[in-house]
């Protein structure tokens, strides 16, 4: 099998199932595993270069609607009679399904079976040891500055928060990304602030981004230990690798 995936989550969905090896092309984004590094690069996720997708003769494309605006290359792969799949998990079971989806489009319906259940095992065994822990300290997740974005209730995070034994701090806003403003956030109180900027690399994020805000101070934080710069690729996108970021998680705020 020829696969290419145009997204960068669903390029790691393929390495979770041991099934990277089987990729011909990916888009400009995708940088996990190293070994796809040598791979042709057919564009930014939203601005596919479909010829170079033709010219690879692809038995099966993994395409993604988890951006708006990637309608676009949906409707081309089906305006050129490209094979494809779509996929777009807004949350932890629907990344199970996803897993499952793309083992069966390939053939490989057990190797869907086994990554399900690695998948599943992690996750229980943290929310496991997050029922011990008597604190559930509440996060501010922030995916853009300007203006701020972060996650609502209907968001992965939100389960990612729950299960690390901590709490969303706009999981009371019924959206997958709330749009709002810094005087919210402060009035909040969170007890945590996590930035994890969408295709920002975390060696680029300074806590002085965040001590410089107006009103810093009313958040009364001891040290800068309750900033935590996070890498975007683990928090940001609907992959498998939620999983490596929840692992992570509970350690920074538990251990």
């Amino acid at each position: 099998m020829r696969v290419i995936s145009i997204c960068p989550s669903n390029t790691e969905i393929m390495e979770f199932l041991g099934l990277s090896h089987l990729l011909v092309g990916v888009d400009d984004f995708s940088d996990w595993p190293e070994s796809i590094s040598s791979l042709p690069k057919l564009g930014p996720d939203l601005s596919i270069n479909l010829d170079l997708v033709e010219q690879l003769k692809p038995d099966l494309v993994l395409a993604s609607l988890s951006v708006p605006g990637m309608e676009k290359n949906v409707e081309a792969l089906v305006e050129r009679g490209i094979p494809h799949i779509v996929l777009n998990p807004q949350s932890l079971a629907e990344i199970e399904e996803d897993l499952m989806k793309t083992a069966e489009a390939l053939g490989e319906t057990e190797r869907g079976v086994m990554a399900v259940q690695t998948f599943r095992s992690r996750l229980e065994r943290v929310k496991q040891q997050s029922q011990r822990v008597g604190d559930r300290p509440t996060l501010y997740w922030e995916w853009w500055p300007k203006p701020i974005f972060t996650p609502g209730k209907i968001n992965w995070l939100t389960e990612i928060s729950e299960a690390a034994g901590a709490i969303n701090l706009f999981a009371d806003v019924e959206l997958a990304s709330v749009q709002t403003d810094w005087e919210d956030v402060l009035e909040r109180k969170p007890d945590y602030i996590c930035l994890a900027w969408v295709g920002v690399r975390r060696e680029k994020i300074q806590t002085s981004i965040v001590k410089k805000r107006p009103g810093f101070e009313t958040l009364n934080f001891d040290d800068d230990s309750r900033i935590l710069i996070l890498e975007e690729e683990l928090y940001c996108r609907p992959s498998p690798r939620l999983i490596d970021g929840l692992e992570k998680l509970f350690h920074l705020l538990h251990s």
